[in-house]
């Protein structure tokens, strides 16, 4: 499996699947989630993941063909393979980079564009490696720290992504296995806070980053402002911009050359806000949507 990621990755410029579609797969996920695979003699040449969901909303599923392996009928198969799965009910299948072969495949079985999902990169060469934000008094940032904040992040990270479909959704499990994995790192997980958090202090906003190892999101190894949130009774503060700061001064103190994120396309006051702090459009993730 982990050769088809990488054979698909080096060829197309994007991660074929998701990270939590990869997390399932190592470590399992919700009931209802099943794990295709097409295999060419010992090579596995096809892999789809799909989610059964809530049964009164829609599946979804993402798929991925071994680049010497496609344009012979190996995505179609998945694909219908996924639509059996679904049982009738809607489906909504991701396609990560937008490939010219994953939107062929989609029109022609009468898949719609419902949601598209942008990675935003940027150099780190101008950033303040040592900057020092205003942040508002009786507020300051610490790092995250292992068994002690996971309660008060779970419940900020749900309000500051109370509309989002899948970030505002996140349980202890899902963030425990994140924090087990290799490119964990608390030194990099900045928390905003008001207060003693040991003494009824409150937490106002956070600002998670993650470096990708060489091969994972290019050549050379990347950071990643992986999830930056504020509470909305602290919104309109100026503490985005400053744990923003924050977080690129890390990544740069790491020796890294560039940063992506991730941001829904349709949510333009964030689109605008990252452009202008120097981030450009790199590449587009499609969730492609058939209904019943």
């Amino acid at each position: 499996m982990l050769a088809l990621l990488r054979a698909a990755t080096a060829a197309d410029g994007v991660r074929p699947v998701s990270e939590e579609a990869e997390l399932r797969l190592q470590h399992g996920g919700p009931e209802g989630g099943r794990d295709l695979l097409v295999q060419a003699g010992d090579a596995v040449v096809g892999y789809a993941r799909f989610e059964g969901g809530d049964p009164a909303g829609d599946a979804e599923g993402e798929l991925v063909v071994h680049p010497d392996a496609r344009r012979r009928g190996t995505g179609r198969a998945l694909l219908t393979r996924l639509e059996e799965l679904a049982a009738g009910r809607p489906l909504r299948v991701w396609a990560h980079g937008d490939l010219p072969g994953s939107a062929e495949l989609a029109a022609a079985r009468g898949y719609q564009r419902a949601r598209e999902l942008l990675q935003m990169r940027r150099d780190l060469a101008g950033v303040d490696p040592d900057p020092h934000p205003a942040l508002a008094d009786g507020v300051h940032v610490a790092a995250f720290r292992p068994g002690r904040d996971e309660a008060a992040w779970l419940a900020v990270n749900a309000r500051a992504f109370a509309s989002h479909p899948e970030q505002g959704a996140w349980t202890p499990e899902e963030l425990a296995l994140r924090e087990a994995e290799p490119w964990f790192d608390p030194a990099g997980f900045f928390l905003a806070w008001r207060g003693d958090p040991d003494d009824g202090g409150t937490l106002l906003g956070f600002h998670w980053t993650k470096v990708h190892p060489p091969g994972d999101a290019g050549d050379e190894a990347i950071g990643e402002v992986y999830v930056l949130g504020i509470d909305p009774g602290a919104q309109g503060t100026g503490l985005g911009r400053a744990l923003t700061d924050l977080g690129l001064a890390h990544l740069r103190g790491r020796g890294l050359r560039e940063v992506l994120l991730y941001v829904e396309a349709d949510n333009v006051p964030a689109v605008s806000l990252y452009e202008k702090r120097g981030f450009t459009r790199h590449a587009v993730d499609v969730s492609w949507r058939r209904g019943a």
